[in-house]
């Protein structure tokens, strides 16, 4: 087993990112695997060196560890590991340049919306353009690049936690992007020549990207990847007022825990609660990879209350 954690450094690493990579590391040492570290850092615009800093602190003060030096996507694509893959799509007719924006594609009136991720199901305004039509309209503006989806592509995948999935791609989404208009490949794209490059054989991860994997299993058969990870893909902690944990900021991220002399296993133990791997008692992450298996995973949201947060954390 190869499993990994893959953040993008943008902000400090929260309970909701914790509780991702530690599952990610208990599944891979339970297995007895390896566990790799990605940072995916192709927005230049948000990401901060300093936090990739406080990531390697964060993961070490939480007792998980990693086998490989972290890969960084900013690298990979220097490297021209997404071109590459880009070029082979485009040799096999799989792509073709999209000039629409955002906005163009959400006033579409045919364009319902698709899966929550992903806002308006594109249309194909730009599917039919001939060569000529194309270079023309290449003179004004620059174009992305969409993975063409044929009518009736249905995806099917078993997920750990979620079971069956099956998703109608090209209804629900429609060509998708795997190239922007600012020559950065898309998150789909640059996840599944990542993992693939990194021989990864299973993505633990959270279920607000349960929607991708359809798109990304596309893409692992579109580049020739015969055997794609086993991916599962967890319920989010809630805030109270039902929005995910992750995007919360002060006491919340692990830094802030860390700067007030807390505990690691106190922080543990919380995570450990909020998967169904223990009671909320303090814990080392090490004592708990005898504990995990998928099936011992929620199956549904878990709501983070302030007052259990105070209590577990030593606060109240």
């Amino acid at each position: 087993m190869r499993g990994r954690f893959a953040p993008s450094p943008t902000g400090r690493m929260h309970l909701g990112n914790a509780r991702s990579a530690l599952l990610g590391w208990l599944q891979a040492r339970a297995a007895g695997g390896a566990f790799l570290v990605r940072v995916e850092d192709l927005d230049r615009a948000r990401c901060r060196p300093e936090h990739v800093q406080a990531l390697w602190d964060d993961l070490r003060w939480l007792g998980l560890d990693w086998d490989e030096p972290p890969l960084f996507q900013s690298a990979r694509e220097e490297a021209g590991a997404y071109r590459e893959a880009l070029e082979q799509l485009t040799r096999a007719g799989h792509l073709y340049p999209c000039f629409c924006t955002r906005a163009e594609v959400a006033r579409a009136a045919s364009a319902p919306h698709g899966p929550h991720d992903d806002g308006p199901r594109y249309p194909g305004t730009c599917a039919q353009l001939s060569h000529a039509q194309a270079a023309e309209r290449a003179r004004t503006r620059t174009p992305a690049l969409r993975f063409r989806v044929p009518e009736g592509t249905v995806v099917r995948f078993e997920d750990g936690v979620h079971g069956p999935v099956v998703q109608d791609v090209a209804a629900a989404v429609g060509d998708f992007v795997v190239r922007r208009n600012d020559g950065v490949a898309s998150y789909q794209l640059a996840v599944v020549v990542d993992d693939a490059a990194s021989r990864i054989t299973h993505v633990l991860r959270g279920d607000d990207l349960l929607h991708s994997t359809p798109r990304q299993l596309l893409l692992y058969a579109a580049l020739g990847h015969a055997l794609p990870p086993a991916f599962a893909h967890v319920p989010l902690v809630l805030g109270e007022d039902g929005k995910r944990l992750a995007k919360r900021e002060g006491a919340f991220a692990i830094a802030e825990l860390r700067e007030r002399g807390l505990p690691p296993e106190r922080v543990v133990g919380l995570l450990a609660a909020w998967s169904g791997l223990g009671g909320g008692s303090p814990v080392s992450a090490a004592s708990l990879a005898t504990r995990f298996s998928l099936e011992r995973l929620p199956r549904a949201p878990v709501t983070a209350l302030q007052s259990q947060l105070e209590t577990a954390l030593g606060w109240s």
